[in-house]
């Protein structure tokens, strides 16, 4: 997958590159022979998106300055053969930055002034995504999951397992379990057949642990979304003790993870944090209702710009598929807001929504019957 960081959030999607921005999103497959059609799918788009230039009064030989990085892509075989769920690819005449994503996204292309990120926001806002560590003594991964989607991420650099991490110290011989005790339990060891695990093990895991921590630290770097821990039941309490990841589920997925395909791991994730990302969009849905009128919240799409502007949105529900088209004069402060998109023009939700995530606000993408008052947009201020 190619990450989407914060910094590479606010270089993309926040700066105006030239006069227009191009952003495309179209599903893509894995495998199969879903993936012949995949390269054509994107020729189509480019030349809609061409189209659309020339209809603007571009001249032919802009329209073709902005076409040509992306068109190279066409020709890369390698690109088209390492592809995910999902394509989002923004480029305009000086820029051109793609994302292979595990989410399959509906075929759109937006010209703008500013790159369209709206699309992305169930990724980028974290609230839907979710990490789980799959530990052993013999392997450790860590796959990034949505409600649909699992995706592995590359843990380049870190010792794979436990001899890797210490090759110079034996492990304790046929170390074999039972993997009856619940995750979390308290008062009882884990039991093996015919002894305990041995403590020289039990410092050599913590110690690889406290490894694998910090490099997620560089990984995961934000800690807004939960991570599940996967593995046998007496790895848990190792684990949470070398933890400093803010937000590690308390409870796991047990049992040998290495026997579980990473559609297997994503669905029990799933069960497990699906119920924190509810009761989080729940409570902030009923703060903002016990708010309402009393000046601290808005779904006035112009004091909403402005108030992302200055960093004083706290929660955010943006209605997905619905645009509102206008313009953002920072100096002057102005939100103008047109019924038709006009040149110069922005999807001012996608506006809301970006401003306010790097202003370390929460947002929610939601279906538009799920935003508060049934409005295209509804923030609760800060002040």
């Amino acid at each position: 997958m190619d990450r989407i960081t914060m910094d590479k959030l606010k270089e993309t999607f926040l700066t105006r590159h030239s006069k227009w921005c191009v952003s495309m999103f179209m599903p893509t497959h894995r495998m199969g022979r879903g993936t012949e059609q995949d390269p054509i799918r994107f020729k189509n788009l480019l030349r809609e998106v061409e189209e659309r230039l020339m209809a603007k009064g571009l001249r032919s030989t802009e329209v073709q300055d902005i076409l040509q990085e992306p068109r190279r892509l066409l020709q890369d075989p390698l690109f088209w053969q390492h592809q995910k769920d999902g394509l989002a690819v923004f480029f305009s005449a000086d820029v051109l930055h793609f994302f292979r994503l595990p989410m399959a996204f509906e075929e759109l292309a937006v010209l703008s002034n500013r790159f369209h990120v709206k699309p992305l926001l169930p990724i980028i806002a974290g609230n839907g995504l979710f990490y789980i560590l799959a530990l052993s003594q013999n392997q450790v991964r860590l796959l990034e999951g949505t409600r649909h989607t699992v995706d592995e991420i590359d843990l380049e650099g870190i010792a794979q397992n436990l001899s890797d991490a210490f090759p110079h110290m034996s492990s304790d011989k046929q170390l074999q379990f039972h993997t009856g005790t619940p995750s979390g339990t308290e008062g009882r060891a884990a039991m093996f057949h015919g002894h305990d695990i041995s403590n020289d093990t039990k410092d050599r895991l913590l110690r690889w642990f406290r490894m694998i921590d910090r490099h997620l630290r560089g990984l995961l770097a934000g800690g807004q979304s939960p991570l599940v821990l996967a593995g046998v039941d007496y790895l848990f309490p190792l684990y949470k003790e070398a933890n400093s990841y803010p937000n590690l589920m308390e409870g796991g997925i047990s049992g040998n993870p290495e026997k579980l395909r990473p559609e297997e791991l994503q669905g029990q994730g799933w069960a497990l944090v699906e119920p924190v990302f509810k009761k989080a969009r729940e409570k902030a849905a009923a703060r903002y209702r016990q708010l309402a009128g009393t000046g601290q919240t808005t779904i006035d799409v112009k004091e909403a710009v402005s108030a992302a502007h200055q960093g004083r949105v706290d929660v955010l529900f943006v209605a997905v598929g619905v645009q509102v088209w206008g313009r953002f004069d920072p100096e002057n402060n102005r939100v103008y807001v047109h019924e038709f998109p006009e040149p110069g023009d922005e999807d001012l939700l996608d506006l809301a929504a970006i401003q306010s995530l790097v202003q370390s606000g929460t947002v929610y993408a939601v279906a538009p019957e799920e935003v508060p008052d049934q409005s295209p947009l509804a923030a609760v201020l800060r002040y």
